[in-house]
């Protein structure tokens, strides 16, 4: 047997006729459970600021004199 022809062999022998959709099926798969685990911790920031008004409030009425009244629109 030749060089050649066990190349020739190993290449037939490799050769796979699979259904390509089949297996690139989990990428996908892997890719929408990443991606749905990422939105789930977006949504989980919603309305945080809201959350905490009162002390957004609170601080804006006890530093109302320290605001600087300079730079571009003042």
């Amino acid at each position: 047997m030749t060089f050649a022809t066990m190349i020739a062999l190993a290449a037939e022998e490799a050769e796979h006729h699979g259904n390509v959709a089949l297996e690139t099926f989990w990428y996908g798969a892997v890719a929408l459970v990443v991606f749905g685990a990422l939105a789930l911790v977006t949504v989980s920031y919603r309305n945080v600021a809201n959350r905490h008004s009162h002390k957004a409030d609170a601080y804006a009425r006890a530093h109302a004199n320290d605001v600087q009244r300079a730079g571009h629109g003042h």
